[in-house]
């Protein structure tokens, strides 16, 4: 019964095996549920002029966003 060697005989063998690539299955994401009442860093694009608006009376201006989405939210 002929059996293949678990190693490659042929030097060129052996080198392509060393950069085959490797098929790994890729874990599946795991979505991590938010603490409540934390805030979260996101990233979002808002028209220079509302943006300006919220910045004008200064420092909080993330907070003044954030209060007038959650009115938004509550009033739906």
């Amino acid at each position: 019964m002929a059996t293949t060697p678990r190693r490659p005989l042929n030097p060129m063998d052996a080198a392509e095996a060393l950069f085959k690539p490797t098929k790994k299955v890729a874990a599946p994401a795991r979505e991590t549920p938010a603490l409540p009442n934390t805030k979260e860093l996101v990233s979002i694009k808002i028209d220079s002029v509302v943006l300006e608006y919220f910045q004008k009376d200064g420092p909080g201006w993330q907070d003044r966003i954030n209060d007038v989405l959650r009115e938004a939210m509550t009033n739906s």
